[in-house]
Order: C-alpha cells, then structure tokens, then sequence
C-alpha cells in the first residue's frame, strides 16, 4: 500500500487524508498543535467544495452542522440601500451541489471524525514537521516532538502547512518570511442570535460595501450565533507577528473605518463582546504545485485573500484533484505533475480574482457610484452567472 505523508491538520490537510485513504493510500498527518481546538469563525463551503465533500462522503455529517443559506444580498453600508439579492435556495440545481456556511471549527471535527473511522490513516498532533526531501524512489520528512527528532519515509509528501509553509520554501517556491500584507485586517466575531435582531439571523448572507472596509454577516450553528467578518484598510506593518490577535486594543480602529455607516451597521459590530483580529496576506501566484514525490495543497500554494470566500474551498479541491490523479497513475511523480497542471490555472485564476475583488469591494466616491449602478443594472441573474465558471467546476 503506497504511503502519503501529509504537513498539516487543516481543512485541506484532513480532506488530502480522506480523498486518498479511499484510493487505498496509507496516511500519516502531523499537526504541530497538541490538539484541534476551536479556533477561527465562520467560512462560506461553495458548491465547488461540497461537491468534492459529497464526493467523499462526508457532506451529510457537514451539512447536519451547516446552514444553507436561501440568498446573498448586497447593500450599501452608509444606508443599506439593496443593490442586489441574489437568489441561492436552488444552488444545487444550478451548480450540482449545495451552498452552505459553517462554523470552521464544526468543519474541522466534522473532517477529523471522518479520518478518526479510517483504519488506514494515522493523525499525529504535537509534531512539526521540518525539512522534506528525496531519497530514491521515496519522500523522508524531517519531524519534531519537543526535544525529540524523528524521521518518517513514504512514498509522496504534501504540505498542508499553510502560508508560513515549510514545505514550500523546502520545493524552492518562497521563504517562510516572503508573505505580502494586502493593507487590510480581518476583524472576526460571532454573536448569540438571542441577543440581536431577529432578521439578522436568518438565513442569508448579507454584504455590506463601503468605502476602504465591507461588513459579512450570516448565521451559523442552527441560527443560534450570528457570524462577523468585519475588513477594514490598515497601516498594520507587523507589530503583532502574524497570527490572529484579540482586536479589542484596536477595536476604536474598527468602529473609525464604519462610523458613517447605517445604524444596523453600527449596532451590530457594537454588538460584539469580543473580536480576533487577523491581518491579511497574499503571495504573487506560482507556476507549479509540485515537484518529484511532493505537492503543495491550500495555502501552501495558493494562499487567497478572502474576498471571494474561497480559502477553504480551494483546498478542498486541491484534496480532491490530487487523489485524482494518483488514483489514475501508477507514476507519483507523473501524477503529481498532472495534478499541477490541473490545478495551477485554476487556483491562479482565483487568487487574481479575489484580489481585484478587494478592491472593487472598498471603492469610494465616483468609482462605488459606478459599482452601485452596475451592479442594480446587471441584474440578480446576470450577476450570479458571473460565478458559473467558479462553482459549477
């Protein structure tokens, strides 16, 4: 039984475990953290992944945790004028799957429970991994326990390690430290759906736009918690490393960016016991998501800016290219090639896209007056197919 070696518990990570325990690999995970503790917010799964989920058969537990959103709106933040609603009830019959959104850490333990049933995948927490390399007709990886140094062999690697991807800088494809900051933060929150509006927990997704910053909210966990994403422009330069911070020290920063905005607006950020605090990185797109007996999933290739909700959903389709293609060759290094051709255009194509969306998110003045009556004129329909390309694929 050919071996898989995988850096990395995330969404991408589990989902490369189960999509190749069904092609009869043996699986190794190493997570650095000691455990998959709930961590992070809400995320949006579009069909594009939940097609590849159902395709695993892990999307009936994922959507027993979901909420399935029946439209998406998008207002003006100053006044919440509607400019468009876009109509999702149907989107499995119009993209083959469902539209879902959902807690990240229901996700992950939704995934992690499915690799626990697998007989043939193991899950290492509290182990790093570092350097990975080559070794004839084998991949070994270097590993971490404290103190402790250990070595495991198989027959392909995949790092799943994320932005800060040792496995990346090992194929010679950008150092650990070579992220870009986009100029914009991410503040995230959930809100007991009790304690707020009723409206605001129903079943949509609503986007406010506004000049330099956009509000997100939808309901997750059986509309009991209400789901935030506030992005706002910031002069963040590095002061607080990386990872999320507690955003209450800068929450004046984020009440700045939507003080002309509706009174909805308003009450729902004040709303907020509590918010994380994420900065934003991007790196320039690269031509190849393999080399030899290893291969880059999620952001370890591709890291996405969040402005067309496809982080997660990019890595599940990475999972699910990459099986793919080891299921058809005998070849690892032939197949791992494949998948790259496969995947890199597409993955490119996305990040440019959510890129430009950034920016067309934050217009202000005379270029969102233009936004707003493109938009409204486009038209529901017109403006849903613009995404045919991303979600039916």
């Amino acid at each position: 039984m050919p071996r898989a070696l995988i850096a990395g518990a995330g969404i991408g990570g589990l989902t490369a475990a189960l999509a190749l325990s069904r092609i009869s690999f043996d699986v190794a995970i190493f997570e650095r953290a000691p455990a998959l503790e709930e961590f992070g917010a809400g995320l949006q799964l579009t069909p594009n992944a939940t097609r590849i989920l159902a395709r695993l058969g892990v999307l009936d537990a994922i959507r027993a945790l979901a909420t399935e959103p029946r439209a998406i709106r998008l207002l003006r933040g100053r006044d919440d004028a509607e400019l468009a609603r876009l109509e999702i009830a149907d989107a499995a019959k119009r993209w083959g799957a469902p539209y879902l959104v959902i807690h990240r850490a229901d996700l992950q333990r939704a995934l992690a429970d499915a690799v626990a049933r697998c007989a043939n995948v193991d899950l290492r927490l509290g182990v790093e991994v570092g350097g990975i390399g080559e070794e004839g007709d084998a991949v070994a990886i270097g590993l971490r326990r404290g103190a402790l140094t250990l070595r495991e062999t198989g027959d392909v690697a995949i790092g799943a390690d994320g932005l800060r991807s040792r496995s990346r800088e090992g194929l010679g494809l950008g150092a650990v430290d070579a992220a870009i900051f986009s100029g914009r933060v991410a503040f995230r929150a959930t809100i007991p759906a009790a304690s707020v509006a009723a409206r605001w927990s129903a079943p949509e997704v609503t986007l406010r736009l506004g000049a330099g910053a956009h509000l997100v909210q939808y309901p997750l966990r059986g509309a009991n918690l209400v789901n935030l994403v506030a992005v706002i422009e910031s002069g963040w330069r590095g002061e607080k490393g990386d990872s999320p911070w507690d955003g209450e020290a800068d929450r004046p920063a984020l009440n700045r960016a939507f003080a002309d905005w509706s009174r909805e607006t308003r009450a729902l950020l004040a709303g907020a016991q509590s918010w994380r605090a994420w900065p934003l990185f991007y790196r320039e797109p690269i031509a190849r998501f393999a080399r030899g007996r290893v291969a880059l999933i999620g952001d370890a290739a591709h890291p996405m800016l969040p402005f067309l909700a496809q982080g997660a959903a990019q890595a599940i389709e990475d999972a699910g290219a990459l099986a793919r293609r080891l299921g058809e060759k005998e070849d690892i290094g032939a197949a791992l090639s494949a998948y790259s051709r496969d995947r890199a255009p597409r993955a490119t194509r996305v990040q440019r896209e959510a890129f430009a969306q950034a920016r067309v998110y934050h217009m202000s003045g005379p270029m969102a007056l233009a936004r707003d009556m493109t938009m409204r004129a486009m038209g529901p329909e017109r403006l849903l197919a613009r995404y045919d390309w991303l979600y039916a694929a």
